[in-house]
């Protein structure tokens, strides 16, 4: 499903005004020019107060310290400390063994023997001879939980590619989500916050710079993915209607109905407005030229109704940005239950609205059960949306897939001068 903007090119009728930017409901591309990987997009100047954007990358104790004088003694947040902690212990634990190569073959497994399995046992600190023997096994389960790999025990093509990349490649991994965490806010910035994690797929309620609630949501997909953001939630819209974009009405809407008839809208409860203004109104899709339609030469609106069929369920949270981001409910419960939540155009479908919405509101608000009734916030509450993919387990870290590749345009932008970032190789020679 594409999610560029497109304008319609003429009105449906001659005294329907053209908007100057119709829009449905569906986010719009990040432009190439805004590189994401570390920093948000600060949408509100208040959050933009949070963290300075661009700043230069320093090594963990310097941020530390730096930190708490830029802030007058706040504490950096929580899970930024908790990543230096990861880092420190990376580096003395998996940084310390010996970073050589394992040469590229079939599958390692219990009972293998020869040259890759010698490899393989010094690779990960085991003194040779013994093959792949259950010491073996324990040490490669052991390294493929850590970072990120299935867990079966067995060395293959994945696990040996992991392997092979070094240590430093995986510390520089947790200073990057260092670095994202850091643009979090300090202890005592803001009384409450959200924090979605489209790295976890994972939305967090903060109160007194801790945790209290948590909940699975749905992201983008990696080819619509969810964009990092700082913005204040101002307000929800109950019963939403869910307005089809415009590209969407012309590639999918009218061809559609050409094949199906009118009856296409009204059993996927749509109903036709006259354009994209204020003003616009009904219109019979009978009267409508759905060849004009398909081929963008009209401006009309095609909405879908609220009910259990809208796809943005019974809440919408709005967010005021350029993109179109914003939180919802949604009515495909059995999605949250997968694996997978890496799935949406760029918003955020929402495991449990009314649990969400008890806390930004201080209680679950009881709208009647007009259309798209608007209920604004008592405070606005700011929303982070950041892509974490290293996680604390224990005292470790663990690390998780790169489904948007932020990793990987990160490196560049923190590693150019490796030593002035203070992350130099971990040891001389190391593989990366």
């Amino acid at each position: 499903m594409k999610i560029s903007l497109l304008l319609g090119a003429a009105a449906l009728m001659a005294a329907s005004p053209l908007s100057a930017n119709p829009r449905g409901d569906e986010p719009i591309a990040i432009p190439a020019s805004i590189k994401q990987g570390i920093d948000f997009i600060y949408v509100d100047p208040q959050m933009a107060e949070v963290a300075k954007p661009k700043q230069k990358p320093r090594n963990w104790l310097q941020r530390i310290f730096k930190g708490r004088e830029e802030t007058r003694g706040k504490e950096p947040n929580s899970v930024f400390l908790g990543l230096a902690g990861g880092l420190e212990r990376y580096k003395t634990s998996w940084g310390g063994l010996p970073q050589i190569k394992v040469a590229a073959g079939g599958p390692l497994k219990a009972g293998s023997k020869g040259r890759r399995v010698e490899q393989l046992r010094t690779r990960l600190g085991l003194p040779e001879g013994g093959g792949y023997d259950e010491t073996l096994l324990r040490a490669v389960t052991e390294y493929q939980r850590v970072h990120g790999l299935d867990a079966d025990g067995v060395a293959g093509r994945s696990t040996i590619a992991s392997l092979n990349l070094g240590a430093d490649h995986y510390a520089r991994r947790i200073a990057i989500n260092m670095e994202r965490a850091y643009r979090l806010p300090v202890t005592r910035t803001f009384d409450r916050y959200v924090v979605v994690d489209s790295g976890a797929a994972e939305a967090y309620l903060v109160q007194g710079d801790k945790v209290v609630a948590s909940m699975r949501v749905i992201v983008g997909a990696p080819k619509t993915n969810t964009p990092m953001l700082a913005v204040l939630m101002q307000r929800a819209k109950a019963n939403p209607y869910w307005n089809v974009p415009p590209d969407m009405i012309q590639t999918v809407t009218a061809k559609r109905v050409l094949n199906q008839g009118v009856s296409y809208l009204k059993n996927f409860h749509y109903e036709v407005l006259s354009d994209w203004t204020p003003a616009a109104q009904v219109v019979d899709p009978k009267t409508v030229n759905w060849k004009q339609v398909a081929a963008g030469k009209s401006n009309i609106r095609v909405r879908q109704l609220p009910g259990p069929w809208n796809s943005m369920g019974e809440m919408k949270f709005e967010m005021p940005n350029d993109y179109g981001i914003y939180l919802h409910d949604t009515p495909t419960k059995e999605v949250f239950d997968s694996k997978d939540r890496w799935l949406s155009n760029g918003c955020v479908r929402l495991e449990d609205y009314r649990r969400f919405a008890s806390w930004v509101y201080g209680g679950v608000p009881q709208p009647g059960p007009a259309a798209e009734q608007v209920l604004e916030l008592p405070k606005p509450v700011p929303v982070l949306m950041t892509y974490l993919t290293v996680m604390l387990s224990g005292t470790s870290v663990q690390f998780r897939p790169d489904p948007y590749g932020f990793d990987a345009l990160a490196m560049p932008q923190m590693f150019a001068a490796t030593r002035s970032a203070g992350l130099e190789p971990m040891e001389k020679g190391a593989q990366s």
